[in-house]
C-alpha cells in the first residue's frame, strides 16, 4: 500500500464528535456517568449532539479544573466516546445529561472551536484478554472488591451482584474503576491504561491499599467505641480524629502541648516547674472519661496562675505619702503621722536588708492594724497607703470567717476544693507584693473545723510567711513581700496572738468640726457624682452641713452622714427632673422637706444632780456610748436585781460593788443591815443595746451609795473604771473614745483611774482644754468627789409631782467647782465657733486635773457625830 492510500485509509477512520470537556470527572467505557452543564460551549455541544443520530459525543478531563475556556493544550489526549442516554433543560439555563460510555478515544485535532468544540477523535476497540492468567486476574480483583464492599458498605446488594457478575477483564476493570477509585489522576491514569490486564493489575493495588486504610479505620473505630460512650458523638467525633492524626504521624497542638507552652513562657522557681512538668505528664497518661482529668487541670492553671516572680515597682516619697494621705483623708493628723512613721521604718528595713543581702522576711517587722469604729476610714487608709507606696491592692473580710480552709484552703481530694482567700486574692491582684488589707479580723470565729486566727498566725508572721503552705497547692508560697494591714472595731476582740503581731492605731472617731468639713469637702462632691449632680445644682452651705450631722446622724464616724446626703441628692435629683433649670440651695429651714423631722434631739445632756442617777462611759464596735446607770431602793428581802440586758462582766462588777460597800458601811454612815429589809434594783437604760465590761464598776458603785445615803450625784459628771472588793479603782481601755463620747454629751468633769494618766495624751488637745479630768485611785475618792451634800438642793424624783429644783453649781465651794462650769451653756453655732478658735490657738495646755482634797465634811452623818464628840 502506497503512502497516500495510508494515509486516505487513516482519514476514514478519524470521526468527528463534539466535545465536552469534564471537570474532576473521568467517564469510562461500559459505564453511567451524570454530569450537570452549565457553560455556553459545552451546553451547544450537548444541543448538537441531541441532533446527531447517533447522540455521540466525546467526553474529555480537563487537566486543571480551574480553566473555563480549554483549548487543545488544556485537556487529556484519551477520552471516551459516550452516547447521551438523556438530558434534561433547568430554569437557570444548564442541563442535566447521563452519557454512557461506549469506547476509548484519541483526540487528534480540534475542527472547530465556536460556537462549540469540536474534534477528529481516532476509536479504540476493547482488547479482550484470555486465558488461565486472565481468570486468575479477573477473581482476583473480584475477591478484592467483594472484601473492600464488605468494609467500606458502600454497595447495595444488586451493585455487588452486577460486578460480581463481570467476567471479562476489560468491562470489570473499567467498572471498579469507576465505583471505586476515587482520585482524579487515578482514574484518569487507568482510563489511558489500554491493556485490560494491565489496567486490572492496577486496580487490585488500588482496591488493595483502600482496603488497607478501611481496616485501619475499623480499628481505630472499635478501639474509640471501647473507650468511649456511644451517646457522646461530639467527643467520639473528636477523639476519632485525632487517633487517625496519630496513625499518620501528623502534628497535633494538644492541651498538654498548650499547658507546656505557658510553662515556658512563665518563670517559676525550680520546685515549682517541676511540680507542674509532672502533673501535666499525668494529665497526658490519664483517660479522657476519667473524673479527675478536670481536677488536674484545674491545679495546672491554678499554679501557672499565681504571681510567683511578677512584682510591682515600690516608690515611697514621704511628701508625696503625706499629701495623698491628706487629699484622701481629713482631720486624724495624729494617725496619719504614724502611718508616715511606720512606712518610714518599714522602708529602711528593706533598705537595709537589702544592703546585708538578708531575705525579705527580715524586713517586714511588724503588721500595722486599724481600729476604730465603722465610718472612719480604715479601709481608705489602706488605699491610701497603697497608692503612696505605688502597689496594687487586695482586700478580703474576714468577718464571719470560722473555718481554718477559708485561709488555708481545701486539699484537692475533696470535690470542689479550691485555694484559700489567701492564695485567691494573690491571683486575682497578679502580684507578689501588693498591699493586702484584712478587713474586719475582730471578727473571726472559731468551731469544731478550726481555728482561722490559728491559720493566720502563718499569714501575718513575717519569720513563717516566706513559705506558706495552702492545703489545695502543697507547695510554699513567698507571702513575705506582701504589707498586710488589719482593721477592726474592737481591739480587746482580736485573739492574742495576733494582736502580739501587730502595730495597732487607734482611730476613735470624727468630731464635729472633722465631720462638718468631711463632709462639706468630700462626701459631698462624691455622692453629687454618684447621683449624676454637679455642685453648682444643689448647695449646702456648712452651717446646715453642721445641722445634719447633730440632727440626723450619731455616729463615731460618717457612714450614716453619707446616707444623709446621698437622701438629699435623691430628693434633689427627682426636682431637677422635674424642673431642669431648678437650682437648690438647702437652708436650715427647708432641711426638713429633705431629710424629714431630725432624728435625735440636741445632744448636750440636761446637767441636773439626782439620786440613785450617775452617767458612765463605755466603748462599743460603733465608738465611745454614755452609759447611765439608775439604782432604786425598795422594801424587801435583800434582793438584788440588775436589769438593762447587762453581760456576765458588768453583772459580776455590780455584786463586787455591793459588797464593797458592804464592808464600808460604817464610813458611809449605812446600816450595815440594810440589805437585810432592802432590795435594790439596778438597771441600765436601752435595753436594745447589749452592755458588758467592768469600766463601769466605780459608776455602779457610786450609784449605789447614792440611792442608800440619798445623796445626788452631780450631773455634769462621767466616769469609767473597775472597782475591787477593797476599793481599788483599776485601769480601763478606750478612753479616748468615751472622752470624744462625753463631749458630745455635754460633760465638762470625767473621773477616771490614775493609771489612764498616760492615754491623756492620746486625746485631742482641743478635747483635753474644754473638759477637767479628776484622776482617782480608790472608790473613796469617787464618792468623795461626784456626791452632793444632802443640803444641797437635787431632784430626788418626787412621788407627788413637785417642782424639781436644779442645782446651782456656781455657788458651791471647794476646788470641785471650775471655771469652766462657771461658764454659761453655749448654743450649737456658738460651740462651733470656739471649737475653731480653739484649734487656731498654737499653744497646747496640759488637762485641768482637779485636785484630791477634801473640803468640809460632806457627809451629814460625819457632821452629826463630829458634834457629838465635841458636846
Amino acid at each position: 500500500m502506497s503512502e497516500q492510500e495510508r494515509q486516505e485509509h487513516v482519514e476514514e477512520m478519524l470521526e468527528s464528535y463534539p466535545l465536552v470537556a469534564l471537570k474532576n470527572i473521568v467517564a469510562f467505557p461500559h459505564n453511567r456517568h451524570a454530569l450537570v452543564i452549565a457553560r455556553e460551549k459545552t451546553v451547544r455541544a450537548v444541543e448538537e449532539t441531541m441532533m446527531r443520530p447517533d447522540r455521540m459525543l466525546v467526553a474529555v478531563t480537563q487537566r486543571d479544573a480551574d480553566i473555563d475556556d480549554p483549548e487543545f493544550k488544556d485537556i487529556y489526549p484519551i477520552g471516551t466516546l459516550a452516547e447521551v442516554s438523556t438530558m434534561h433543560r433547568q430554569q437557570d439555563g444548564s442541563m442535566q445529561v447521563v452519557i454512557r460510555g461506549i469506547n476509548r478515544v484519541s483526540v487528534k485535532e480540534f475542527t472547530e472551536t465556536e460556537p462549540f468544540m469540536r474534534v477528529q477523535v481516532e476509536v479504540h476497540d476493547d482488547v479482550q484478554a484470555t486465558g488461565s492468567q486472565a481468570d486468575a486476574m479477573v477473581r482476583h480483583a473480584i475477591g478484592l472488591f467483594e472484601q473492600y464492599a464488605q468494609l467500606s458498605r458502600r454497595f447495595s446488594v444488586e451493585d455487588i451482584n452486577s460486578i460480581v457478575a463481570l467476567k471479562t477483564a476489560s468491562r470489570l476493570s473499567d467498572t471498579l474503576a469507576a465505583h471505586i477509585v476515587t482520585d482524579s489522576q487515578h482514574q484518569q491514569d487507568l482510563l489511558e491504561t489500554l491493556d485490560p490486564m494491565e489496567r486490572l493489575e492496577k486496580i487490585c493495588v488500588l482496591i488493595g491499599n483502600e482496603i488497607e486504610i478501611l481496616e485501619l479505620e475499623t480499628t481505630i473505630r472499635s478501639r474509640v467505641r471501647s473507650q468511649v460512650d456511644r451517646t457522646q458523638k461530639e467527643f467520639y467525633l473528636r477523639e476519632q480524629l485525632r487517633a487517625i492524626q496519630e496513625e499518620l504521624g501528623m502534628d497535633t497542638t494538644s492541651e498538654s502541648d498548650e499547658l507546656r507552652k505557658r510553662l515556658a513562657e512563665k518563670k517559676l522557681p525550680d520546685e515549682v516547674t517541676t511540680r507542674v512538668r509532672k502533673e501535666i505528664d499525668r494529665l497526658e497518661r490519664m483517660p479522657q472519661q476519667s473524673a479527675e482529668i478536670s481536677v488536674i487541670r484545674a491545679y495546672i492553671d491554678w499554679l501557672l496562675a499565681l504571681p510567683w516572680n511578677e512584682r510591682s515597682q515600690e516608690t515611697f516619697d514621704i511628701e508625696a505619702t503625706r499629701r495623698i494621705l491628706e487629699d484622701d483623708h481629713y482631720g486624724l493628723e495624729g494617725i496619719k503621722e504614724r502611718i508616715i512613721e511606720f512606712l518610714a521604718v518599714r522602708q529602711l528595713r528593706q533598705q537595709q536588708a537589702s544592703r546585708e543581702g538578708l531575705p525579705k522576711s527580715e524586713s517586714q517587722g511588724q503588721i500595722l492594724c486599724l481600729i476604730g469604729p465603722p465610718g472612719v476610714g480604715k479601709t481608705s487608709l489602706g488605699y491610701s497607703i497603697a497608692k503612696a507606696l505605688g502597689r496594687k491592692f487586695a482586700r478580703i473580710s474576714l468577718g464571719g470567717v470560722h473555718d481554718e480552709a477559708e485561709i488555708r484552703g481545701h486539699r484537692r481530694t475533696y470535690v470542689g476544693a479550691l485555694p484559700g482567700r489567701i492564695i485567691q486574692s494573690m491571683k486575682t491582684v497578679g502580684v507578689r507584693n501588693p498591699v493586702f488589707l484584712l478587713d474586719e479580723i475582730d471578727k473571726l470565729s472559731a468551731e469544731q473545723r478550726g481555728d482561722p486566727s490559728a491559720a493566720l498566725l502563718e499569714v501575718l508572721d513575717p519569720a513563717q510567711n516566706k513559705a506558706f503552705v495552702d492545703h489545695y497547692l502543697e507547695i510554699p508560697f513567698d507571702l513575705s513581700e506582701v504589707f498586710f494591714i488589719c482593721t477592726g472595731n474592737v481591739k480587746y476582740q482580736i485573739p492574742r496572738p495576733l494582736a502580739d503581731r501587730m502595730d495597732i492605731i487607734d482611730l476613735p472617731g470624727y468630731m464635729l468640726d472633722e465631720k462638718v468639713n468631711i463632709g462639706t469637702r468630700h462626701l459631698w462632691p462624691k455622692v453629687l457624682n454618684e447621683h449624676g449632680l454637679g455642685l453648682e445644682q444643689v448647695r449646702i452651705p456648712q452651717p446646715v452641713m453642721q445641722h445634719i450631722v447633730t440632727d440626723y446622724t450619731r455616729e463615731a464616724g460618717v457612714r450614716n452622714l453619707e446616707r444623709q446626703l446621698a437622701t438629699i441628692c435623691r430628693k434633689a435629683a427627682r426636682r431637677v427632673l422635674e424642673k431642669p433649670n431648678t437650682r437648690i440651695r438647702l437652708t436650715t429651714h427647708n432641711l426638713g422637706q429633705y431629710l424629714g423631722l431630725p432624728r435625735y434631739a440636741d445632744m448636750q445632756l440636761t446637767h441636773k444632780p439626782r439620786v440613785g442617777s450617775a452617767m458612765g462611759l463605755g466603748v462599743t464596735e460603733n465608738g465611745g456610748v454614755m452609759l447611765p446607770v439608775e439604782v432604786v431602793t425598795m422594801v424587801g428581802k435583800g434582793d438584788l436585781m440588775v436589769t438593762g440586758q447587762l453581760g456576765d462582766v458588768m453583772r459580776e462588777s455590780a455584786m463586787a460593788a455591793l459588797s464593797y460597800i458592804r464592808t464600808r458601811a460604817d464610813m458611809l454612815k449605812i446600816d450595815p443591815n440594810f440589805q437585810d429589809a432592802t432590795d435594790l434594783h439596778i438597771h441600765m437604760p436601752e435595753n436594745a443595746m447589749p452592755k458588758d465590761g467592768p469600766s463601769a464598776g466605780i459608776t455602779i458603785a457610786t450609784t449605789l451609795v447614792s440611792a442608800l445615803t440619798r445623796r445626788a450625784v452631780r450631773g455634769d459628771i462621767a466616769m469609767t473604771g473597775e472597782i475591787t472588793l477593797l476599793g481599788d479603782v483599776l485601769p480601763i481601755g478606750g478612753l479616748k473614745e468615751k472622752v470624744l463620747a462625753a463631749q458630745q454629751a455635754g460633760i465638762t468633769h470625767i473621773i477616771a483611774p490614775a493609771e489612764n494618766k498616760k492615754d491623756l495624751i492620746e486625746i485631742p488637745s482641743r478635747i483635753r482644754q474644754r473638759l477637767q479630768f479628776t484622776l482617782v485611785e480608790n472608790m473613796d475618792e469617787v464618792i468623795e468627789i461626784a456626791l452632793l451634800p444632802p443640803e444641797e438642793e437635787v431632784e430626788e424624783r418626787p412621788a407627788n409631782g413637785g417642782e424639781i429644783v436644779p442645782l446651782r453649781l456656781e455657788e458651791r465651794d471647794g476646788p470641785l467647782v471650775s471655771e469652766s462650769q462657771k461658764r454659761p451653756r453655749m448654743n450649737k453655732s456658738a460651740a462651733m465657733e470656739q471649737e475653731k478658735r480653739d484649734a487656731e490657738e498654737p499653744e497646747e495646755r496640759e488637762p485641768f486635773i482637779v485636785p484630791r482634797e477634801t473640803p468640809s465634811p460632806l457627809y451629814p452623818q460625819a457632821r452629826s457625830h463630829k458634834e457629838q464628840e465635841k458636846q
